[in-house]
């Protein structure tokens, strides 16, 4: 890969390496929602789930529809979420490799 891809890959990453980022993609895995409903969903303050929805967006991660005085968030690409069931899964590998280790 060339540096500057290496860079783009990398930025993304760091998007992903928020727990507050990953809450709200979460919350849009069942459709678009708009700021508000993201905040009941996630509990995070309206302030910080529109900071963190925008930086989502501009990164690609999330498309935004405006209707009226809303708007309306959803996944851009819903592949996202194959990168999170890799790591869920890597994740439980290493969780059961360590209960097997402690029950010995």
């Amino acid at each position: 890969m060339s540096p500057e891809l290496l860079l783009l890959v990398a930025d993304r990453f760091k998007v992903l390496a928020d727990p507050a980022r990953l809450r709200l993609l979460s919350a849009l895995r069942d459709g678009e929602r708009t700021v508000t409903e993201l905040v009941e969903l996630t509990g995070l303050s309206q302030a910080n789930t529109s900071k963190h929805l925008a930086l989502l967006h501009t990164t690609g991660f999330v498309r935004k529809r405006k209707e009226g005085l809303f708007a309306y968030y959803a996944l851009a690409d819903r592949q996202i979420f194959k990168l999170c069931d890799i790591m869920c899964e890597r994740i439980s590998v290493e969780v059961e490799g360590r209960a097997r280790a402690l029950a010995q």
